[in-house]
């Protein structure tokens, strides 16, 4: 049995049904893994075609153009000797799955269908997929004319199999399967399996990473084992962001870490483990007594060794050492114009810190157009709308604002576009205009369509105000930017309506509620309803030091589902 094995695990920048450029970037992490010794490379899920080709999944031809880059791969005498899981879509008759391919010198060993899909969140894969669901289950696939030619084989086993190499033994199973209750990696392991491989396509969230590496290393410090994470990098051509953090763990321990932001299209992280730990870890009597009843696994057997040959002695060097979990504190997550009622110290606010930070910055006033707009109202209907300061209703008052609102966004595009030709800038495109409307403000209904909530890219959009504001305060002292905690202190406006010597605008009180109340009740609120979610803040109340009376969360609440409906309605229109 051996001893010692370098193994790879990578994380990819692929697009969408960007087949070439995918199969490219395969190919380089291929090459990475075996110039470092690897003896078994792990792609992210979906990596042939990319994770968010959404509706693109229903169509014939996504299938066959991903068997012919998978063609290419077990031609590329480049791609021997070296064990390979490749994500992608297979169909099996006339099911669609998303699949791994687990190949070795040109030859497909194993199809290993998604046992279980991820459908919560921004997840859809059951609209596009079918799982597996069969544990232990294992059929057989008919291969298309391109690979027949290529493998010598008319048929390769499909299902929920593992892999028996002379030395050791490889199960894989794919993002959502990690996050269950039953994970695959428990039976597996109670199986043999010693090497566990995870491909992924998971996106940001703030604090997701810190659950992944969680349940990993649970899982190995558990039953013991090495498993090689791979995860999805960039942003795919959709909406989300995918955030590599590719991992190496052995018993519980982190051996090798990627990076969590990168501009790299190809990251590929190795390390060099002693599978002998491993079966030193299964000493456990109880886990063998489970093991002998647990359900057996089909075992492929592959003609190669996955350790180092000539054992212990004659490695270069010894097993990888465990390294400390990195990962960034919220604030470090996050890090990676103005109309007639703006105040003098908010465009004094903005300049200054595009001073600090070396941006362009444009100070302009929109009254003229506003002004406008108005104009052709009343000259069409004969009435004049007025803010609320100024006598008009609140519908009059809603009516104005939003023409200010509206009316940053066309000109935020029209900047985008002709900015860099005035400046000169010899490049085709435009810039990207980024929003600023957060996550409270979203389930509240605080937003206008089409204004900042309206954009390219919303670097925002996933946060709440509470942690956007621990950022603004980390990122004053870690990028020495002392102008921020002027906007910090900052009262929190839209800056929409006329100031008077006697009103101000402010967000919160046109909500009804603070931004750190509407960061409770979003955060309570996840997956209870609006009752729940009152006797739940009624408790939180009687049984702490709050001054707050027991009729202060139903009034809050009560004004919340309102705006809630509000704002969901929004969506709706707006086709979200």
């Amino acid at each position: 049995m051996g001893h010692l094995t370098t193994l790879a695990t990578c994380q990819l920048n692929q697009w969408a049904l960007d087949f070439e450029g995918n199969l490219e970037r395969i190919l380089e992490s291929i090459r990475q893994a075996k110039a470092a010794g690897a003896s078994l490379r792990v792609g992210p899920e979906l990596e042939i075609t990319g994770y968010g080709c959404l509706d693109h999944f229903l169509e014939s031809d996504i299938f066959l153009h991903s068997w012919e880059m998978i063609a290419k791969i077990l031609s590329d005498k480049s791609c021997y000797d070296i064990l390979l899981d490749i994500g992608a879509p297979v169909m099996h008759r006339n099911v669609r799955y998303n699949a791994r391919i687990l190949c070795y010198n040109g030859q497909i060993l194993l199809i290993r269908p998604k046992l279980w899909l991820a459908n919560d969140g921004n997840y859809r894969e059951m609209r596009y997929f079918t799982p597996w669901g069969r544990q232990c289950h294992v059929e057989e696939y008919y291969l298309p004319r391109i690979i027949q030619n290529i493998v010598g084989k008319v048929k390769v086993p499909i299902g929920d199999a593992v892999i028996s190499t002379r030395d050791t033994c490889v199960g894989a199973e794919t993002c959502e399967e990690l996050f269950t209750p039953n994970a695959p990696h428990s039976t597996m392991g109670l199986n043999g399996v010693e090497i566990f491989t995870n491909s992924s396509g998971s996106h940001h969230e703030l604090r997701k990473l810190n659950t992944r590496i969680s349940l990993i290393l649970e899982a190995t410090r558990k039953s013991g084992g090495i498993y090689l994470y791979s995860n999805q990098q960039g942003c795919d051509g959709d909406r989300l962001y995918y955030d590599g953090s590719a991992m190496i763990i052995i018993n519980g321990e982190i051996v090798a870490q990627g990076s969590q932001f990168s501009l790299n299209d190809v990251e590929v992280i190795t390390a060099t483990v002693d599978l002998e730990e491993v079966r030193a870890f299964r000493y456990a009597p109880s886990r063998g007594l489970q093991a002998v009843q647990a359900p057996a696994y089909q075992r492929i057997e592959v003609d190669c060794s996955l350790s180092i040959e000539g054992g212990i002695l004659d490695a270069k060097f010894g097993p990888t050492k465990p390294l400390k979990a990195y990962i960034h504190d919220p604030e470090a997550e996050i890090a990676y114009g103005p109309a007639t009622n703006s105040s003098a110290e908010t465009r004094a606010r903005a300049k200054d810190l595009a001073k600090h930070i070396g941006a362009y910055h444009t100070d302009l006033d929109i009254d003229s157009v506003a002004t406008a707009l108005k104009t052709l109202f009343t000259t069409v209907t004969g009435f004049v709308p007025q803010f609320r300061v100024h006598g008009g209703s609140n519908t009059e008052n809603l009516a104005l604002q939003n023409i200010q609102a509206r009316i940053r966004m066309v000109i935020a595009y029209l900047f985008a576009q002709l900015l860099p030709v005035v400046r000169g800038r010899k490049v085709s495109g435009s810039l990207l205009v980024l929003g600023s409307a957060n996550v409270d403000e979203s389930l509240r209904g605080y937003l206008t369509k089409y204004d900042c909530s309206s954009a390219d890219i919303n670097p925002i959009g996933g946060i709440s105000k509470t942690d956007l504001k621990a950022f603004i305060r980390w990122a004053g002292k870690e990028f020495d930017l002392p102008i921020l905690e002027d906007f910090i202190n900052a009262t929190p406006t839209a800056e929409l309506e006329p100031i008077t010597k006697d009103y101000v605008q402010s967000d919160e009180a046109d909500m009804g509620m603070t931004y750190d109340e509407l960061s409770v009740f979003g955060r309570l609120r996840k997956v209870i309803n609006y009752f729940d979610l009152f006797l739940l803040i009624l408790t939180i109340i009687r049984f702490t030091n709050s001054d707050r009376t027991e009729c202060w969360p139903y009034k809050k609440i009560e004004e919340a589902l309102k705006r809630h409906e509000e704002g969901e309605a929004k969506k709706e229109i707006k086709g979200e």
